[in-house]
């Protein structure tokens, strides 16, 4: 306990701010934060989808303000659209998610009266004439005319308090809950400083009206709906709220408690519907997906009558829009742009399927004991235990909060869940990284002691086992790789100083990253030549598969990069690739100024010839029979018998065609017909031979291998070698 006191001490100040913060005595914002982006997460991982009929968007779109025009329209189109919902289409309720604040005047009777009083005021026709045609051009009177004894609601907003105070416009409708109704309930009900409404002539005539303000979280997120929103006292319900209401006969609203308690508001009572709020009044919007997860009609095809009639029978209809010009688009967490009239669909969807979610005023509590009894427990066990262990008991705790939280969610409860999932991690991570901090001293010893003859990615994986690793030489089985330029010095000439370096160090860095994906070392490089080895010093049982993975990506990556040089105006590049497999020397090896950590042998020197042989056949990968014995596979082609330079046994060698999966039926007929024509070859039978190789030659001219062993054919037919003939070529340069 004594040698571990520092870290317990800081994890019990970490389990601390945690507390605080959750008791709201400490605010970080940044917990805030994660905990609303892990409200998102959970929601959107939970989505219902679908499209739910119930309720209909009638869309102020673009194709209406084409068709239409601008909006504001004429309130006679807008009692001509109420009047197609209610009696064509026979909806249920409608609800209006735009506001009409102010006089129509568009049929010309502001004028008309003004000649009545002027102009005109002695001409007695014209004045009765205008008497018979005033309802037909009062039009603000004609459109309210059609909300009379229809469930219609109106939209309305309410000003905050901060740039807009006192402002109104219109006429509020009648609160749903008058001034005192919750003096006595710890709520934290917005109040709001003025408002823009509607017309007096039309909020007279319509059945109810609900306020449509969003309630975006700190991050500019919408996530949930005011329910109930306070203005000189009096309380006033939301759009969504106000509709279902109409639909039902204008039932009352009644504030809920929990049990015990007369205080603590935590529901809304509407009919036999409960709506879970928080303090605020404010509900969870429960998003059914994301965007038109109800249907959209364009208010132009109700105008015009193109629905069919059945479509929207019985349906709640929210009249709104989308078109982006008018500005009603929502950031929320099932889509950055969202139409703002759909979320008050959700939330009457919502409401009618009871499935708003909600979150207790003892979520709190249980956060603070899930936050104590897990913080202590990891305090108290991590300096203790074993990384293993530690680990393991951290991801437990994690996991069985995760696994409550959803529990939780999926019965209808919101608990908070980021300052667990944060915590957890963070006392391990902290546990972790001061068990490294102490360890980091004999680790930097090993970084001192290798660093200067290892490559880096080397010397990580060593310290982190420094015990299973020794730099001093030993035979292992291996494999090396050897890559070189074709025709550097032609190239090197041909290019500015500048153009190759720069060219090299593109290829270089290609090829050496490609080495690296494949779990290899690069030994050195020898001008524009690469060297590099797997099997060492980390054990590597696919060294030989590993390898050749290497070698086919560094030639499709050649591809690319040819194409690169050509369209610069460069000259194109080909690189020749050897690799071998055999029992190798490997260590540190140099003299008593220099040493590094390398391979040598006989395997090594043999990788070395063959990367020279890809010139000679025209293939740009060779490998010995080690590497071909030992890799599965790969397709391989036997190219030779050869006897290289230095080397008195003569060895086979072969072409690595690609993956077993990946190559097509041509390529399986040109190996096998090769084949033949090889075995005939060896077996001194130069007139199948020749047939068979011509034929390859005249259908691929572009590959050398072909037409080197039609040459060696017709050559050996014409001057036969002499008896007995093994089919070895011999090659006496490097």
């Amino acid at each position: 306990m004594k040698k571990n006191i520092l870290r317990i001490t800081i994890c019990l100040m970490f389990v601390t701010i945690f507390l605080l913060n959750a008791a709201g005595i400490v605010r970080l914002d940044f917990m805030r934060q994660l905990e609303l982006w892990s409200y998102d997460q959970r929601l959107n991982f939970t989505l219902p989808g679908g499209q739910d009929e119930r309720i209909v968007i009638v869309d102020i779109d673009e194709k209406s303000l084409a068709e239409v025009g601008r909006w504001p329209w004429s309130r006679n189109v807008v009692a001509k659209m109420v009047d197609q919902l209610f009696d064509r289409y026979g909806v249920a309720v409608v609800g209006f998610d735009v506001v009409f604040a102010e006089p129509d005047t568009s049929s010309g009777i502001r004028e008309l009266e003004a000649l009545s009083r002027g102009a005109l005021r002695n001409n007695d026709e014209f004045r009765s004439t205008l008497e018979k045609s005033r309802h037909r051009l009062d039009y603000d009177s004609l459109l309210a005319s059609r909300f009379k004894g229809r469930p219609v609601v109106m939209g309305y907003y309410f000003a905050s308090d901060t740039g807009e105070k006192n402002r109104t416009s219109g006429v509020l409708p009648e609160p749903v809950i008058k001034k005192g109704a919750f003096d006595s309930i710890r709520s934290a009900i917005p109040k709001k400083a003025g408002y823009g409404s509607n017309l007096a002539v039309l909020q007279n005539s319509a059945a109810l009206a609900g306020h449509f303000n969003p309630e975006p979280d700190q991050d500019g997120v919408t996530r949930r709906v005011p329910m109930l929103q306070e203005y000189m006292g009096d309380y006033y319900e939301s759009l969504s709220l106000a509709m279902l209401r109409a639909m039902f006969g204008n039932p009352p609203i009644t504030p809920g408690f929990p049990p015990g308690s007369d205080s603590i508001l935590e529901w809304l009572q509407v009919a036999d519907l409960r709506i879970p709020v928080d303090a605020a009044a404010s509900a969870l919007i429960p998003y059914r997906g994301g965007n038109r997860s109800f249907p959209y009609y364009s208010a132009a095809d109700i105008l015009s009558g193109a629905i069919p009639a059945k479509a929207l029978e019985g349906a709640i209809v929210l009249v709104g829009t989308t078109a982006p010009g008018l500005m009603d688009l929502r950031s929320t967490p099932v889509s950055a742009v969202y139409a703002g009239v759909e979320i008050h669909a959700n939330m009457i969807a919502g409401i009618l399927d009871q499935n708003i979610k909600h979150a207790p005023n003892y979520t709190q509590g249980a956060e603070l004991a899930s936050l104590f009894i897990g913080g202590m427990l990891l305090t108290f066990c991590l300096p203790f235990t074993g990384p293993l262990t530690s680990l393991a008991l951290s991801a437990a705790l994690v996991s069985v909060s995760i696994a409550l939280n959803m529990y939780a969610w999926r019965s209808g409860m919101v608990m908070p869940l980021a300052s667990q999932v944060l915590l957890f991690p963070l006392l391990y991570a902290f546990n972790a990284s001061y068990g490294f901090l102490v360890e980091a001293r004999s680790k930097r010893q090993i970084t001192g002691l290798f660093g200067q003859y290892v490559p880096p990615e080397i010397v990580g994986k060593m310290s982190k086992d420094p015990q299973h690793f020794t730099m001093d030489a030993e035979s292992r089985e291996m494999t090396v790789l050897f890559t070189d330029v074709v025709g550097f010095t032609t190239l090197s000439e041909s290019l500015e100083p500048k153009e190759l370096a720069h060219l090299m160090n593109e290829y270089l860095s290609a090829m050496t990253a490609i080495i690296y994906e494949h779990g290899g070392t690069v030994d050195k490089y020898i001008g524009d030549a690469i060297m590099a080895f797997w099997g060492a010093p980390i054990a590597n049982p696919n060294h030989a598969l590993h390898a050749i993975q290497a070698a086919l990506a560094m030639q499709e990556r050649m591809v690319l990069l040819r194409q690169d040089l050509v369209a610069k105006g460069m000259p194109e590049m080909k690189i020749g690739i050897g690799v071998n497999s055999g029992i190798m020397r490997v260590g540190n090896m140099g003299s008593s100024f220099r040493v590094a950590y390398t391979v040598m042998g006989d395997a090594v020197n043999l990788a070395s010839r063959l990367e020279g042989l890809t010139r000679q056949y025209g293939i740009w990968i060779l490998a010995g029979q080690e590497t071909q014995r030992l890799v599965s596979d790969i397709v391989w082609r036997e190219l030779d018998l050869v006897r290289v330079k230095g080397k008195n046994e003569p060895v086979a060698i072969f072409e690595p065609c690609g993956d077993k999966n990946k190559l097509d039926k041509t390529d399986y007929d040109n190996i096998e017909k090769f084949n033949i024509a090889l075995t005939a070859y060896r077996a001194a039978e130069w007139g199948s031979a020749e047939s068979g190789f011509k034929q390859l030659a005249e259908r691929y001219p572009e590959l050398l291998l072909y037409k080197l062993y039609l040459d060696r054919t017709v050559k050996y037919r014409q001057n036969p070698p002499p008896e007995p003939w093994d089919g070895v070529c011999t090659f006496t340069t490097k």
